[in-house]
């Protein structure tokens, strides 16, 4: 089988409620599917069940239970496809969320099931721990992980929330200058950069940017534009 994972940029686009412009998507990704299990560690100002339930309440039409609710999440993780069930992950904070997999366990489970099609969504940073390493978040890094070292579905890097919007009077970096110090120092590694209401799918070994608004690829010192509906299959080698 092959992979069938949906990499969201993002919860919420503009003024939009919880997870409103994704819901479609999701639901669409999940096909039949509508048990899930939902990993909430990226959640830190937020307490897991009331994560879940936040989660829960957007998506009615399914059935979302928390991971950490089960006393053996390695084993819910690997027997989620026998049991029709589908992993969503939810955003907060990057390093905490991979921190957490690592703790529990949980990197190897989850790159295995992947690879054998369990659908998988992810938002924010539940998309940015798709990429190679989760080098390219825009998190403040409040806890130290094992390892940078992601789920590597996509041999590339991921920035979810991409914005070139720069604040008049503002003097620091901006998130291309930040992309860049990257790409200076990884020249051979592409980061995808996608906008809030945009996402990344990754089915039938093809990869593709959904959404109403484009993306961009930085590598080395170019910075390439991408539309939506493109066909980002190239980066997957």
């Amino acid at each position: 089988m092959t992979s069938h994972v949906l990499m969201l940029s993002s919860s919420r686009a503009g003024s939009e409620e919880y997870l409103e412009h994704a819901r479609q998507p999701i639901l669409s990704h999940l096909a039949q599917r509508r048990e899930v299990l939902f990993v909430p560690y990226a959640g830190v100002s937020i307490d897991w069940d009331t994560y879940t339930e936040k989660v829960q309440s957007a998506l009615p039409e399914c059935q979302v239970t928390g991971l950490h609710s089960f006393d053996d999440p390695v084993s819910t993780i690997l027997e989620a496809n026998d049991n029709n069930q589908a992993i969503l992950v939810g955003g907060g904070n990057t390093f905490h969320l991979l921190a957490s997999l690592y703790h529990f366990g949980l990197i190897e489970p989850l790159r295995q099931v992947i690879a054998d099609g369990t659908p998988y969504i992810g938002w924010s940073a539940g998309s940015n721990i798709c990429g190679a390493t989760i080098r390219t978040t825009n998190d403040m890094p409040i806890i130290e992980p094992h390892s940078f070292n992601a789920l590597n579905v996509l041999p590339c890097q991921i920035n979810p929330h991409y914005t070139d919007f720069h604040p008049p009077g503002h003097n620091g970096e901006t998130r291309d200058d930040r992309l860049r110090e990257f790409t200076r120092l990884n020249p051979a590694m592409p980061v995808i950069a996608i906008r809030e209401g945009t996402a990344l799918r990754l089915s039938k070994g093809e990869l593709t940017l959904e959404g109403d608004n484009g993306g961009f690829i930085f590598l080395a010192d170019q910075k390439m534009p991408i539309e939506a509906g493109q066909n980002l299959t190239e980066y997957l080698r």
